[in-house]
């Protein structure tokens, strides 16, 4: 069945068991745009302690032509230095030979464990099999090949007046603004610019994954990449395309939320009078993050005073009131 990144035209995936992870699970993943636009954009996280494949992800970005997406679970390549640098460089070369692709055109994601190296040769053994697996009926195999502590995969796919968005995510803990400690790669078919595509993807992400909130603790690995093929042949204009990767993107923020470490309770904050987004953003910040509220909430006491407590610690400057 043609689901996630593979359900737009022109994608294909895999993912495969390397040997990284102790449980013996699937943890190597690569999603491919063989369709005739390479065009691509990217926003990863905001916490100054990189990892290294954020790192060179992000140098990899300033090209906006990018087709192969590897990624990895079960270990973080963070806090690595140059060595992690190094065993990413390795991977990259290893897959360009593999697949005959240009090195400039691949970008590396990992999640993990932080603080440890990268089983480099698992990896590089572990590649040629990996695309020769390749297929539009992978997209499953490629977002289970990413799960850490997910329960499920999470995958997400949209049909729009004759071109398609699809997609896939992991992250269950470490949910925080910003991004929402993942990694997810979207994939569209339609025919867009560069420029038109980082814009829609940032929007995307600012009002979906960057409001997603369970435990305030803020990843290194952040990562969502949008790949664009060109192959259904239709050009949407750009405010509808920004509709459907918004929906892509809240759907798949929604499927963390409901994975999230220990949840029994989801809850969405609306604030309404606010003196503006930003303002309201921020006291729906400010009460997601109060434990006084987690605890009311976790023991079914509606107590209101901890919802308005929180509210006033917000700064005047932020949200007037």
């Amino acid at each position: 069945m043609v689901t996630g990144v593979c359900f737009p035209k022109g994608f294909a995936a895999a993912g495969i068991a390397a040997g990284l992870k102790a449980s013996g699970g699937k943890d190597l993943a690569l999603v491919v745009n063989e369709g005739i636009l390479p065009a691509a954009a990217a926003v990863f996280t905001s916490n100054r302690v990189e990892a290294e494949p954020v790192k060179f992800s992000r140098a990899q970005m300033r090209n906006g032509v990018v087709t192969h997406v590897l990624l990895n679970s079960g270990n973080a390549n963070a806090c690595t230095g140059e060595q992690g640098r190094k065993d990413v460089e390795a991977c990259v070369n290893e897959l360009s030979l593999a697949a005959g692709v240009d090195q400039a055109k691949i970008v590396v994601c990992s999640t993990g464990v932080i603080g440890e190296y990268l089983d480099t040769a698992a990896i590089t053994r572990a590649i040629p099999a990996l695309v020769s697996g390749l297929e539009v009926s992978g997209a499953t195999s490629a977002a289970s090949a990413i799960m850490t502590t997910d329960t499920v995969p999470k995958e997400v796919q949209i049909e729009v007046d004759g071109w398609r968005v699809g997609g896939m995510a992991k992250g269950a803990g470490m949910l925080a603004p910003a991004l929402a400690t993942m990694l997810c790669v979207i994939t569209t078919d339609a025919v867009i610019d560069n420029e038109a595509l980082d814009s829609a993807l940032r929007h995307a992400v600012q009002v979906s994954f960057n409001r997603l909130d369970t435990d305030g603790c803020m990843s290194t690995n952040d990562t969502v990449i949008v790949l664009a093929s060109g192959e259904s042949g239709i050009t949407p204009d750009e405010a509808t395309f920004a509709t459907a990767l918004e929906q892509a993107c809240t759907k798949l923020a929604k499927m963390l939320r409901d994975d999230a470490e220990g949840a029994e309770h989801f809850v969405d904050i609306t604030v309404s009078g606010a003196s503006s987004e930003v303002a309201a953003v921020e006291v729906a910040r400010a009460v997601s993050r109060s434990n006084l509220m987690k605890t009311a909430i976790f023991g079914n006491d509606p107590n209101w005073g901890r919802i308005l407590s929180q509210i006033g610690t917000v700064p005047s400057w932020v949200a007037p009131f």
